[in-house]
């Protein structure tokens, strides 16, 4: 897979993708991440990429032109067959683990961060293929949230976990995960349940099973409709 991520801050990036499981991924030559400064695509000297909104209104807006051009150089150049687009916004539909494994089969990723007051509304309507957000609250910027959608997805690529079968096990897919516990077996008097060390894997996955449907029905009951 060959993600790009367009932004205006590149220098974001310089670090989360060099750590763990995505450097891991990107070493094995799984996974392909390129960080593309907007700025690149501009045409006048200054590097300018927005300007005041048409009808007034506070703050500035991402011009159509540079997204535009960053999007087709990047598609030109790419050896897969398509590429899909997305957007992040707060605007967006909600990101989910769902989301996560559909874009996990993916070819081709190009991620645009948003910033300022958005990007023109020409570039959701004739662009973008999808529109995401992470939460319903609003950041400065789209980049935060490339970074939380790229980790979700590259660790869903076959290959990049050592142990894929967990993945099973996780949290959302489709309950919550289960309550976990590591040594001792006795901490401050609060101990780990009997089933977990009775070596009984029958039994193991029989509570694990029912403690995932109870902490969905507690924390999330909208996951079971």
């Amino acid at each position: 897979m060959k993600i790009d991520i367009i932004t205006l801050f590149p220098k974001m990036f310089s670090g989360p993708f060099d750590e763990s499981i995505i450097k891991r991924a990107q070493e094995k030559g799984l996974v392909e991440i390129e960080i593309r400064n907007l700025r690149d695509w501009a045409v006048d000297k200054r590097g300018t990429v927005d300007d005041r909104p048409f009808g007034g209104g506070p703050g500035m807006v991402i011009k159509p032109q540079p997204v535009f051009d960053a999007v087709e150089s990047l598609k030109s150049k790419s050896k897969k067959q398509k590429a899909k687009i997305i957007l992040l916004t707060p605007q967006g539909q909600p990101f989910n683990q769902q989301t996560a494994q559909h874009l996990s089969k993916s070819d081709h990723l190009i991620l645009i961060c948003g910033h300022y007051e958005g990007v023109d509304e020409r570039v959701r309507e004739h662009l973008v293929d999808e529109e995401i957000s992470i939460g319903d609250y609003v950041l400065t910027g789209g980049e935060l949230p490339a970074m939380v959608v790229t980790d979700a997805i590259v660790r869903l690529i076959p290959g990049v976990l050592e142990k894929p079968e967990a993945i099973k096990q996780e949290s959302f897919s489709p309950l919550l995960e289960a309550p976990q516990y590591t040594r001792p077996e006795n901490f401050k008097g609060w101990k780990v349940p009997e089933v977990l060390l009775s070596g009984n894997h029958q039994e193991i996955a029989k509570w694990r099973k029912e403690q995932a449907l109870k902490r969905t029905k507690e924390r999330r009951p909208d996951l079971l409709k």
